[in-house]
């Protein structure tokens, strides 16, 4: 097969959570660790930081892959989903896996991911420790894709465990309180094991506590510490929560050498590094056009109140979301006043516009409708004057569309 048929080959024979919903789960460990037995585990010929967390989760893999690459490592960097490219999960030191291993590592191991019937995400676990093995790498930064406890990656024992925040978001998944969530990504805490929490939250705190004095984890909660503003290249006030936990984490991990130089170049260096897209994008200064993957309540309210910080005469908002979001709670938290753009991400899961518009409407909130994300796009750009704003988001894949 080509490269191109074995990315065909592998979307299609494979179910994958981002396009499908919830059908594409397995909830259960036995396929990975027999994949990974398969493979000769290769999760365990590799030093790695496991990053959790219903907001911040890439951002926060992306600052401390940065930070260790400032530092002179080589540096593995595992996230989901991706914007462009499928080889966006996969990267060392920001370039992305080669063509010829994704398609030489679905030839090799054909026949097992057939029998096994293996998910789109545990195939793609696989490739990724694979590769991370064949190439050497010094650590790898793992982010869970999705809970924590029954995730795929979490068949590793890395040297920090990261948690970003706990919020209501796939919560017919998860569970639907914050407890309920905050023990599904506690799963990731290992034996003696540290853990970062990022943020700590009245709900969670002692959930997280409590899992780690029973396994003999050290805690730290990032709000409690004293941390400098290194300031950052990836834009948006909201990732200084993030920027907390990534420095609180660096300082639990032993064995590597971390300069406060290195930090700063590296929190300064993300995209660079890393290539690391859609956070507070900015994709045109006249007007401006700016966009962000947030898609859930708790990331949108923090996107929302970044709006509000900027200077602009009018706003204007292309929004699309996917089903299985909470679409009639986050619809409340955009300004009324913004002229509005519904649009459908090019998914099965994409939300038709139609819906999303009775949704708005049930909100007080009128807008127009459009068949594409870029149809939307291109008639905010026609209305709005220079001095405007024109935001794109609600989902990853309306900003996948764009970027």
């Amino acid at each position: 097969m080509t490269y191109k048929e074995t990315l065909a080959w592998m979307f299609s024979q494979l179910p994958m959570y981002q396009q499908k919903g919830i059908s594409a789960l397995n909830a259960k460990m036995d396929n990975i660790i027999h994949f990974s037995n398969y493979l000769d585990n290769p999760e365990k010929k590799f030093k790695s930081i496991h990053v959790a967390g219903t907001n911040g989760k890439g951002s926060s893999s992306h600052m401390l892959a940065s930070i260790l690459q400032e530092a002179g490592y080589k540096v593995g960097l595992y996230t989901s989903p991706h914007l462009k490219d499928f080889r966006e999960r996969i990267k060392i030191n920001g370039k992305v896996v080669s063509k010829k291993f994704v398609k030489d590592f679905v030839e090799g191991h054909r026949t097992f991911l057939e029998a096994r019937n293996l998910s789109f995400f545990e195939m793609t676990v696989g490739m990724a420790f694979t590769y991370f093995v064949d190439k050497d790498v010094d650590i790898a930064i793992i982010e869970v894709g999705l809970g924590g406890r029954l995730d795929s990656t979490n068949i590793i024992v890395p040297e920090v465990s990261l948690i970003t925040n706990i919020g209501l978001d796939h919560t017919h998944i998860l569970g639907d309180t914050l407890e309920k969530i905050a023990l599904e990504k506690a799963g990731i805490i290992k034996k003696s094991v540290p853990v970062v929490i990022s943020e700590k939250q009245p709900e969670t705190e002692a959930i997280f506590s409590l899992i780690a004095h029973q396994l003999n984890a050290s805690i730290v909660f990032a709000d409690d510490m004293d941390i400098p503003d290194y300031g950052t290249d990836v834009l948006g006030d909201y990732q200084k929560r993030n920027m907390r936990g990534v420095v609180a984490s660096i300082g639990q991990l032993k064995g590597f050498k971390i300069s406060d130089k290195n930090i700063a170049d590296g929190l300064k260096n993300i995209v660079k590094n890393t290539g690391l897209m859609g956070r507070w994008q900015i994709l045109d200064s006249t007007p401006m056009t700016v966009c962000d993957t947030a898609h859930n309540k708790e990331g949108l309210q923090w996107v929302i109140k970044q709006i509000s910080r900027q200077k602009y005469n009018k706003l204007h908002l292309v929004l699309g979301f996917v089903n299985d979001k909470d679409v009639k709670g986050v619809l409340p938290l955009f300004p009324k006043e913004a002229t509005f753009y519904f649009v459908k991400p090019n998914i099965p899961r994409g939300m038709q516009v139609e819906e999303l518009k009775e949704l708005a409407q049930s909100q007080g909130i009128l807008g127009d409708t459009y068949t594409s994300v870029k149809k939307g796009l291109k008639a905010a750009k026609s209305k709005a004057k220079k001095k405007d704003l024109i935001f794109i988001g609600g989902s990853t894949f309306v900003v996948a569309e764009v970027v």
